[in-house]
C-alpha cells in the first residue's frame, strides 16, 4: 500500500486537470506524506511512520502514545 498514510489512511484521489479551453484530463492528487521518526517514551524506542501532514497535527494534538496504541489496536503497526 504505497502512498497511504499509516495513521489517517489518506490515499491518492482522482480528479481532472482543466485547461483554459476547458479540456479535461484525468490526474491523481497525492497526499502530502512524510517519513517521520517518533520517540515513544513508554516503549523507550523510535517508531518510524509514513504520515500525512494532517496526521502530524493529529499526533501533536493527541500524543504519539495514543496514536501508536490505536495503530496497534487496528493491527496497522
Amino acid at each position: 500500500m504505497a502512498r497511504v498514510c499509516q495513521v489517517t489512511g489518506k490515499g491518492p484521489m482522482v480528479g481532472n486537470n482543466v485547461s483554459h479551453a476547458n479540456n479535461k484530463t484525468k490526474r491523481r492528487f497525492l497526499p502530502n506524506l512524510q517519513y517521520r521518526r517518533f520517540w515513544v517514551e513508554s516503549e523507550n524506542r523510535w517508531v518510524r511512520l509514513r504520515v500525512s501532514n494532517a496526521a502530524l497535527r493529529l499526533i501533536d494534538k493527541k500524543g504519539i502514545d495514543v496514536v501508536v496504541a490505536d495503530l496497534r489496536a487496528r493491527h496497522a503497526l
